[in-house]
Formats: structure tokens, sequence, C-alpha cells
């Protein structure tokens, strides 16, 4: 039989509590990297850690790598431009942009500031990979079962979606085996989980 991973419901401001508690690691700002699979719901989480405190404080800033990765094949060379655009410009005190790409054209688009603030969400697959690492204040993994997250990704991005699915998936794979994305992970969280809790403000996670 398979080993049963712990789990935990915590609220999401403990998690954003905690972020906020940790020593800055790119220059006056702690980011928060979102990383797992495609489908696993890092995007969702993302906007709910965002709005986490407010009305009381300002939502944190995201950064989507889906707006940064350079067609269906550039994964690989997305956590470089991550950092050279956002991370090392904000360790360094200065303005940080990124290009956005434009999925229908394939090709470069506009350029995007990127907020000056305490506290930033970067998600996204390559968002945790040993490039990023050392301007990572916390990284968090989500999964969910392969299924789930393909009809995830189908829903939301349509059929044209699917003949690039296992394509991404390897590249994907090859990533995280790699960089040990999973094994460096400060939290490990259940993107589709049957345990009650709210989704809303809450999250499992099975570390």
């Amino acid at each position: 039989m398979g080993q049963t991973l712990p789990v935990t419901v915590r609220p999401l401001d403990a998690l954003t509590g905690e972020l906020r508690a940790r020593t800055p690691t790119a220059g006056k700002t702690r980011v928060l990297a979102i990383d797992g699979p495609s489908g696993s719901g890092k995007t969702t989480l993302a906007g709910r850690l965002a709005q986490t405190g407010v009305p009381t404080a300002k939502p944190i800033p995201i950064v989507h790598l889906e707006d940064i990765y350079p067609g269906w094949d550039g994964l690989r060379e997305t956590p470089d431009l991550l950092v050279d655009w956002v991370l090392r410009p904000l360790s360094e005190g200065r303005p940080a942009a990124y290009r956005h790409w434009n999925w229908e054209r394939d090709e470069w688009a506009g350029l995007h500031s990127v907020p000056a603030a305490d506290t930033l969400i970067v998600e996204g697959v390559g968002s945790g990979a040993l490039a990023c690492a050392p301007f990572l204040t916390m990284l968090v993994w989500i999964d969910a079962p392969r299924e789930v997250r393909k009809a995830r990704g189908i829903e939301r991005d349509g059929e044209t979606y699917r003949p690039y699915w296992e394509r991404w998936a390897a590249l994907e794979a090859e990533m995280f085996a790699t960089d040990r994305t999973r094994e460096r992970a400060d939290i490990c969280i259940d993107g589709d989980s049957s345990v009650p809790h709210d989704a809303a403000r809450e999250f499992v996670s099975t570390d």
C-alpha cells in the first residue's frame, strides 16, 4: 500500500503572515513563488493570496509567468528572463519590468512594469527554478491529479491547447526533476483536496 501523506488545513493569511515575517530576499521585496504543473491551481491560489488582508492592506502584486513564456518551447529559458527582468532589478533597487508574450502572434509585445512593493507573488511553472532560488523568500508547490489538471487546462485555454498538453507536460517534468522544485518547496499544497475546507480562506498542505 502507498504511504498516505499527512494533511493540514491552514488559513491563507497564515501563509502570507509567515512570508511577511521573513527577511526580504530581493532588495526590499519578499518574493513568494508558486510553482507546480500546469492546471494545478497556481493562478487561483495566487489571486486568493494577493487579496489576503484586503481591505486593510493593498493587494499583493502578481507576476504571471504565462505572460513571459516565449511560446510553447520557451519554458527552460523563462526562469532566466524572470531573473533578468524582475528579480535581479528588484534586488539591486532598480525598476523592474518584463516583456509580454503575444501568444496569438507568437512574438513579444508590450512592456509591463512591476510595482515597487514589500511583497511580490510570482506564479507559474518555473517560478521556483534554481535560477530564481537566490531571490525567493518562500517557495510554494501546488499539485493535483493529472486528469484533473488536464481538464482544467482545456477548459481554461480551449481545445487549441489539447495538442500542446503532452509537449508542455514533458518540459515541466524535466524542469521539476532537474531543479528538484517540489523537494525544495517550503510548503506543498493539494490543489484538488477532498478534505473539507473553505478554499477562499484556507488551503490544504501535504507537508
